[in-house]
């Protein structure tokens, strides 16, 4: 029973990297042929840089979660805890440096939408 159940987080590491691969693949694919499609758009290359942006910080979530899958259930020692800690530091700084490059400024620096702006929550003052 713990070989089939090792096999099959294997497989759900395995295949959740390659989901993430094949996302940061697509997305260098659709921003490509987005630029080629209209290269002459005023803000094409910004485009371009957000498509591709986007699409690589949702492969680098997916690589994070397959890591902590495979570190949490099939590794669990210091050694891999500790390479875990350093891939997440790296990864969540690229994740923090594009989503800076993306939007022009830090998450934290924009402007709130929906209830949150408007100061509404959702507790009941009785």
């Amino acid at each position: 029973m713990d070989q089939l159940f090792a096999q099959t987080l294997h497989l759900a590491t395995r295949t959740i990297e390659a989901v993430g691969v094949l996302v940061i693949v697509v997305g260098i694919v659709r921003a490509g042929f987005n630029y080629v499609r209209q290269p002459s758009a005023t803000d094409a290359y910004r485009q371009v840089r957000c498509t591709l942006g986007r699409a690589i910080l949702l492969g680098l979530e997916l690589l994070m979660a397959a890591d902590i899958v495979n570190t949490v259930a099939m590794e669990p020692s210091w050694d891999s805890v500790l390479v875990l800690g350093g891939i997440v530091l790296i990864r969540t700084f690229l994740s923090l440096a594009l989503e800076v490059e993306i939007g022009g400024q830090w998450a934290w620096h924009r402007p709130r939408t929906g209830k949150a702006a408007l100061g509404i929550n959702n507790r009941s003052d009785s």
